[in-house]
């Protein structure tokens, strides 16, 4: 291993320039493109008229960000290669997601996920679920920018104040120029550009170490391949368990009824198109899984007798991958270069797809609704300018993130622990039709209250969960005359992009124990109080009104089962007249919106959603 710490050369300055130069090109390309259609529904759902392939290429590309790209790797380098199992995780999650929830939003002609809430509980717990979502995605879009920028400033020298400024106006361009289009059309090139550059690491590492076959028996002898521990307990970091369970409920609270999720999927033309979309999403986010795994195998086997970590020659682990590419690639100009596109592809389109989500929450959660009868063009104007409003925004956190030391590893948090009661009060809405907004209301504030007890005591009260020692790393191959180079680019140190807590003895109390549970059962407990609260609150308070439930807006777990009998869906269904909406929801479609025509007597789908957008349709 050479520890001259090397640099990047004007060739890769180059390479990575042109990522920003493409991205900025398609805003421009689509903003021309579309300049004689000047609505909202165009900027902000694309007219609903995307295809599934590169909505499945951007879906992929918006939740594998930066903290994929370089916290995975190092992640399995010093934990081993449990977190594979993440493959399950995502699994359950596109099945629940296009199963369950798409055919619903999709159906109720909605743009914003949370104008679902008013139309099954009231607006309160709409404004209340939309300030939530808005400054959960501000405050973890700005770490997404940070965190990695930092990480590649201080192992390559690349200018962390340069990149962070460069992601924010790039993104902010092409969001506002070509609104959801450029969006999806940007994020597909980006995932081609984060599977190169995960490609040439690779083949580079297998060269390097000896082969795939060496990789893999390095790893083996060094327990990194003890992939599967089924031990229940939930204090345990990285299980089985807390991974396909815990990991399902993370990745479907900010994935299922995510904003930036939903608004891509009924941006397709067709229903059919959008579960094709989060299908091939799926294969999209096992590729990416599994580059990332053999990544940090291929790390270890490089590093297998002189870890860097150990000798301080990076400040945090998330620096392994970037440090492992240099020495690997940095003699080639231009390579390293590649790299850092690819990890800031992942930024790039976490962010782009985060402000868009966000212009539109807004412009349909609070503008359109004090704003009445707004023109297509007024409309489309006004969501650009809020495109440019949360891109500062956005910026702003970044550019605040680098004053709070440890505050990063909460922040990072937080998506997770407001996602879990996110996706708790959606389910109290889709899967139980007795729930009130009464219910939905109290289960919100109690989904939310315990998921920011364990998460921020865990922050301030450092239990730790049992076994997260690092596998072990060794020294014994280092050169004798090693010199320990001063990273003097940047000295803000940074939390760890995935967080890796000390040891717990089993004699802790009760509350040491509680803070000690797996981070990635924080949603999970959100969801859980979230719903059991829900459901309590709405028994109590009689339930809602079956004659007030419009049919098309739930979607009771035995619709997904025929083995049902008629006498479980009525109870299922807890008085709503299924028998109503014999309407086949996927097959009937309007011609301009793509969503079902409902009769006066049960529900005007297609008119409640134009007015609760809050503009006028063109003659």
């Amino acid at each position: 291993m050479d520890n001259t710490l090397r640099t990047f050369q004007a060739w890769d300055y180059v390479v990575f320039s042109c990522l920003f130069v493409v991205s900025s090109g398609i805003g421009v390309f689509f903003a021309v493109k579309e300049r004689k259609k000047s609505s909202s529904k165009e900027f902000l759902v694309g007219g609903r008229q995307m295809s599934f392939g590169p909505v499945a290429l951007s879906l992929t590309a918006s939740f594998m960000s930066a903290v994929t790209v370089l916290g995975a790797p190092s992640d399995v380098y010093r934990f081993g290669a449990s977190f594979a199992i993440f493959g399950v995780a995502y699994t359950f999650v596109v099945i629940f997601t296009a199963e369950l929830f798409l055919p619903v939003f999709y159906r109720s002609g909605i743009t914003s996920t949370y104008e679902y809430l008013e139309l099954r509980f009231c607006r309160g717990v709409r404004i209340a679920a939309t300030i939530i979502y808005m400054i959960q995605t501000i405050l973890y879009t700005g770490i997404v920018v940070y965190a990695p920028a930092l990480a590649l400033n201080q192992v390559t020298g690349f200018d962390l104040w340069a990149s962070i400024y460069a992601t924010g106006i790039v993104c902010t361009f092409y969001c506002t120029l070509g609104g959801l289009k450029a969006v999806v059309w940007t994020d597909a090139f980006q995932m081609v550009v984060m599977v190169v550059g995960f490609l040439v690491v690779l083949v580079q590492g297998v060269t390097q170490t000896g082969g795939l076959m060496a990789v893999w028996e390095t790893a083996r002898n060094g327990q990194r391949l003890d992939v599967f521990d089924f031990d229940p307990v939930p204090l345990r970091r990285h299980t089985f368990w807390t991974i396909s369970i815990g990991g399902t409920f993370t990745w479907l609270g900010i994935y299922g009824v995510n904003q930036s999720t939903i608004q891509r999927c009924i941006s397709c033309k067709t229903e059919m198109h959008a579960r094709l979309a989060l299908y091939f999403n799926l294969l999209g986010l096992l590729v990416i899984l599994a580059c990332a795994v053999l990544s940090g195998l291929i790390m270890y086997a490089y590093y297998e007798s002189c870890d860097p970590w150990t000798a301080h020659l990076v400040q945090a682990p998330d620096q392994l991958m970037p440090y492992f590419v240099m020495d690997i690639l940095g003699k080639y100009p231009g390579l390293p270069g590649l790299f850092v596109a690819c990890a800031f592809s992942g930024t790039l389109s976490t962010v782009a797809a985060s402000i868009n989500a966000l212009a539109t929450v807004m412009y349909e959660d609070f503008v359109s609704q004090c704003c009445g009868n707004l023109s297509n063009r007024a409309a489309a104007w006004i969501s650009k300018g809020l495109c440019i409003v949360f891109g500062v925004c956005c910026t702003s956190m970044a550019i605040a993130a680098s004053y709070m030391g440890g505050i990063v590893q909460a922040a990072l948090s937080i998506h997770g622990m407001c996602g879990g009661p996110m996706l708790g009060l959606f389910s109290l809405g889709i899967l139980f039709p007795c729930t009130n907004s009464k219910g939905a209301a109290v289960g919100l504030m109690a989904g939310i209250a315990l998921s920011f007890w364990v998460g921020i005591g865990a922050f301030l009260h450092p239990a730790s969960t049992l076994s997260t020692h690092p596998l072990p790393l060794s020294l014994e191959g280092c050169p004798a005359n090693m010199s320990i180079p001063t990273l003097a680019f940047n000295t803000t140190t940074m939390a760890p992009l995935i967080s890796s807590p000390a040891p717990l003895t089993t004699d802790g109390s009760v509350l040491e124990s509680w803070y000690s549970i797996s981070y990635l059962y924080y949603s999970a407990v959100g969801y859980i109080s979230t719903v059991v609260a829900g459901l309590a609150i709405a028994f109590l308070t009689g339930g809602a009104d079956p004659r007030e439930v419009k049919p098309g807006l739930i979607r009771p777990v035995c619709d997904l089962c025929c083995c049902f009998s008629s006498r479980l869906r009525r109870l299922c269904w807890c008085g709503v007249d299924h028998e109503q909406d014999k309407l086949d929801l996927g097959s009937t479609e309007l011609a301009e919106d793509k969503c079902p025509t409902y009769d006066s007597s049960t529900f005007n789908m297609q008119e409640t959603a134009y007015a609760n957008r809050g503009f006028v349709k063109d003659a």
